[in-house]
């Protein structure tokens, strides 16, 4: 895929961070798409809103494509790296590649995924970038749950 096609799956991601944030919850997004390109499903990070500390974007995104045949092929977009729980989804289910709007905010699990083989494309969006920087300079404490800091 080249870089015009990912910026605009990305899209899909932000439009869910946008929401998420709307609602009072961390603007981190996600889409999953098939190996065909098609959406298979959307989420956004949910923990707030749901009180549910395992509703990260990506996890929203996979429920959300319901039951696959296979992964492979299959590319999950994000607006921030993957922690390390949604890296162990990514790697269980064999989803081939991750496109990560930013990866400065969190550096997350992608070095690891990519030592496992799956592709990894980092876009360093500036939305996206934004998006977390505002976020974290709003919210420090609900960041640091997020991402499993201790407050300081």
């Amino acid at each position: 895929m080249d870089l015009i096609r990912e910026r605009a799956l990305l899209d899909v991601a932000l439009e869910e961070a946008r929401v998420g944030l709307k609602e009072g919850g961390i603007p981190i997004g996600a889409a999953l798409y098939g190996a065909d390109g098609a959406l298979l499903g959307r989420g956004r990070n949910r923990r707030v809103q749901d009180g549910d500390p395992s509703m990260h974007a990506e996890t929203a995104a996979f429920r959300a494509a319901g039951r696959q045949r296979t992964y492979s092929g299959t590319t999950m977009v994000t607006t921030l790296a993957p922690c390390w729980y949604c890296s162990g989804l990514v790697r269980q289910f064999g989803i081939s590649r991750v496109v990560i709007g930013e990866a400065r905010s969190f550096d997350g699990g992608q070095a690891w995924l990519a030592e496992h083989g799956v592709q990894i494309v980092v876009l360093d969006d500036a939305e996206c970038v934004a998006l977390m920087r505002d976020f974290i300079a709003a919210r420090p404490e609900l960041w640091l749950e997020d991402i499993g800091e201790p407050e300081p």
